[in-house]
């Protein structure tokens, strides 16, 4: 609501308006906080001190757009084996690529014969399954092609 006495109506003929000495709240203006106004009061600052502030650079390498690898070791099947396998060829089947598993990895020991379905398996890991007996399926050939 406008009012009869306004702050620069109290200050007329001050000089200064309030603001001390001449000098104190000349030329600056307002620069707000943090990063505000880059695109507009503070566009000078932008080009002189920031000139890659705005805008995309380099590209995403495909390589980064890759699945993630879900591992598994073998010291882990025993325990999955007697609560999810099922027998085949009188063998302990595991489904480790119908949990979410991509590769399996040689840590540990099993001492009975698995057969184990997965996408990828490191070399000790097949090893050591083979060496017990059991048998590593890749996913195609799980499937039957």
């Amino acid at each position: 609501m406008p009012h009869k006495l306004r702050k620069t109506r109290k200050h007329r003929g001050s000089r200064t308006q309030g603001f001390g000495r001449v000098g104190q709240h000349r030329k600056t203006g307002s620069h707000g906080y943090r990063k505000s106004g880059r695109h507009k009061h503070l566009w000078s600052y932008v080009t002189t001190y920031a000139p890659d502030y705005f805008g995309k650079n380099g590209f995403t390498s495909p390589k980064s757009l890759k699945q993630k690898t879900k591992t598994i070791n073998i010291n882990k099947l025993d325990e999955l084996s007697t609560r999810l396998a099922t027998e085949k060829e009188g063998k302990r089947y595991i489904d480790l690529a119908g949990l979410g598993y991509t590769k399996l990895l040689g840590t540990g020991r099993t001492a009975q014969p698995l057969i184990v379905n997965i996408q990828s398996a490191s070399k000790t890991a097949t090893e050591k399954i083979e060496k017990a007996g059991g048998q590593i399926l890749t996913t195609p050939q799980a499937h039957g092609e």
